[in-house]
C-alpha cells in the first residue's frame, strides 16, 4: 500500500503526554470555541502515556461526543467524533478499524465531521472504533475481552501498533482532506 509521507512516518512513536491547552489546540474539525468548551479528561498525569499511540475518550456529560488525538507529523491533531444513538453493535461481533481488535458489543460508529468548508457544508467521515477508544491498550494486551474473545495474529507486537499508528493516521488525513 502506498502511504503519503506524513503516514509512513507516524509508524512506532508514542504520545508524548500533553496538556489541557495541547489538546484543544489540536483539534482540526471544530472552532476554537468549541474547543475551548469540550471535556478534557482531568486525569492526563495519570495516562499511561508510555503505551498511548493515540488518547481518545468519550465525554461523560454527553455520551455521543467522543475525541481522538494522535501524533501526526510530529504534533499532537485531534478529531471531534460523534456516535450516533444506536450505532453500537450490541452482541454482534465487531472488528475496530483503526486497531483490528474483535469485539461482542464494543465497536461503534464515529462520525467525524470533516475539516473546514466540506465539514460546514455536512460532509463527514465515518468508522468503526472501540466504544472506549482503548485502541492502545488492546493492541499491547493490556486490556483484555474475555476468554476467546481475541483473535490470533502471525504480526508481532510492533507491527500491531504500527498498523495502529498507520490506520489511525489515514483516519485523521481524511477528516483533514
Amino acid at each position: 500500500m502506498h502511504l503519503p509521507k506524513s503516514l509512513r512516518q507516524i509508524s512506532l512513536r508514542i504520545m508524548k503526554p500533553l496538556t489541557d491547552s495541547e489538546i484543544r489546540a489540536a483539534f482540526l474539525n471544530c472552532t476554537k470555541g468549541e474547543a475551548k468548551r469540550m471535556y478534557v479528561p482531568r486525569d492526563l498525569a495519570d495516562r499511561p502515556w508510555e503505551e498511548l499511540d493515540l488518547l481518545g475518550w468519550r465525554d461523560p456529560q454527553a455520551p455521543d461526543r467522543a475525541h481522538l488525538v494522535a501524533e501526526v507529523d510530529g504534533r499532537p491533531t485531534g478529531v471531534v467524533l460523534r456516535c450516533p444513538s444506536g450505532a453500537s453493535w450490541g452482541a454482534r461481533r465487531s472488528i475496530c478499524s483503526l486497531c483490528i481488535t474483535t469485539h461482542t458489543g464494543g465497536v461503534s460508529l464515529m462520525v467525524a465531521p470533516r475539516a473546514g468548508l466540506a465539514g460546514r457544508q455536512g460532509n463527514s467521515v465515518g468508522a468503526y472504533i472501540c466504544s472506549d477508544l482503548a485502541c492502545s491498550l488492546y493492541v499491547r494486551g493490556r486490556r483484555e475481552l474475555g476468554p476467546g474473545a481475541r483473535m490470533p495474529e502471525s504480526l508481532t507486537l510492533e507491527e500491531r501498533i504500527e498498523r495502529l499508528a498507520v490506520n489511525t493516521a489515514a483516519f485523521i488525513a481524511k477528516v483533514a482532506a
